[in-house]
């Protein structure tokens, strides 16, 4: 006994040690800057999802077009049951009590039966762990009611036209506007600047209707819309190719209408760059051009261009309603539609697709901050100061 209570006053010896020894760890600028913005964001993730909660139920409104809409379900239900009719006409009253009994029960398997304050508080802590629960009305193809079923869906369809369209503009808008501001006020830099203005002004959706009534309607050589002609029957790789064929036109469409801005600012970000005393100094020590561009031009560029393909590519998850709608591809942005343009709000689905896009902007811009501390050695020795 006496050497057991010996070993236990040792371990705790050593835990207090230990203790004491990691009250004296300091941790440098940069990870406490890295802490205190996780901190910041997980405040504003909660904060946003609980607001979605609030705003998408209506304080407690939806709960009660719920409750309506199961008691009428139950009543309907009911009235085609024999022995409830039956009992209808011989005894009213138990036939009643019978009817509130299965509309409560209903009530209290939805969870409708707790107060709106409190209810809240279970649809957020749902939400934050991704149960996103079942939707009001809306069915996967599969028909499953499962909103985590119904976003993933969805979801591979818009990563594959917005995703991809905001990287292939963000690309050929980059490549071109580093052009611009090299050989600014030239011809090309005029004409490509009022090119970039007037595409960028054009909605991407306008010219999807100008794409499908030449190339679809008049020429015939593309399909009027869709993800896909036929998905059972076909073999993979035919399959794949008739994908590609259908996201050729609203591809081309987003990407004409977007990568005008890309350019234009990375046109503007090279001149001033361009003027800067650093890069005076090195062209006037004979630095090659191609050499001052990518060193001293393109670096101090990458933090600002990174903020924006990163949030863009994060926006472009979200889909495009009417860029969807002509296109007839059944994105994201097609089903923030239809949760929010019928008749009666889907207050799930709104709900699960802004906590994935919450999720999403609060990582994205974590792990920002992680890229700026490795761009920016300010950032590292002072903590974002």
């Amino acid at each position: 006994m006496r050497r057991l209570g010996g070993r236990l006053d040792g371990i705790r010896r050593s835990s207090l040690r230990g203790l004491r020894r990691l009250r004296r760890v300091r941790l440098p600028p940069y990870a406490k800057y890295l802490v205190k913005r996780a901190v910041v964001l997980g405040i504003t993730l909660v904060v946003a999802v609980y607001l979605t909660i609030v705003i998408a139920n209506m304080g407690g409104y939806i709960d009660e077009l719920m409750k309506r809409q199961i008691e009428f379900s139950v009543r309907q239900r009911l009235m085609q049951d024999e022995s409830f009719q039956e009992q209808l006409r011989t005894d009213p009253e138990a036939a009643e009590r019978r009817l509130q009994i299965e509309i409560q029960r209903e009530i209290v398997a939805r969870g409708l039966d707790t107060p709106f304050p409190q209810r809240s508080l279970i649809y957020l802590r749902d939400a934050l762990t991704l149960d996103l629960g079942r939707s009001m009305w809306i069915r996967s193809t599969t028909m499953s009611q499962r909103v985590k079923d119904i976003i993933l869906e969805r979801l591979p369809r818009t990563v594959l036209l917005f995703t991809t369209g905001t990287v292939v503009s963000a690309a050929i808008g980059i490549y071109i506007g580093l052009h611009m501001g090299r050989k600014a006020l030239s011809k090309f830099d005029r004409g490509m600047s009022m090119f970039a203005i007037i595409a960028q002004s054009i909605p991407p959706w306008y010219f999807g209707i100008l794409a499908l009534l030449v190339f679809a309607y008049r020429l015939g050589w593309f399909p009027t819309g869709g993800f896909v002609s036929k998905w059972v029957g076909v073999p993979w790789h035919i399959r794949i190719l008739d994908i590609l064929h259908h996201l050729v036109l609203p591809l081309a469409c987003w990407t004409l209408s977007s990568f005008g801005s890309w350019a234009y600012l990375t046109r503007n970000m090279v001149i001033h760059i361009l003027g800067e005393d650093f890069v005076m100094a090195a062209r006037a020590k004979g630095v090659p051009r191609d050499l001052l561009l990518r060193r001293y031009v393109l670096r101090p560029a990458a933090p600002p261009i990174i903020t924006m393909i990163a949030l863009a590519l994060i926006a472009s998850w979200t889909g495009a309603i009417i860029t969807e709608t002509v296109f007839q591809w059944k994105g994201l942005g097609m089903l923030y539609w239809e949760a929010m343009g019928g008749e009666q709000i889907d207050a799930p689905v709104v709900i699960g697709l802004t906590v994935i896009y919450a999720y999403l902007l609060v990582i994205t811009v974590f792990i920002l901050d992680i890229i700026y501390g490795i761009l920016d050695p300010r950032i590292r020795a002072g903590g974002g100061a």
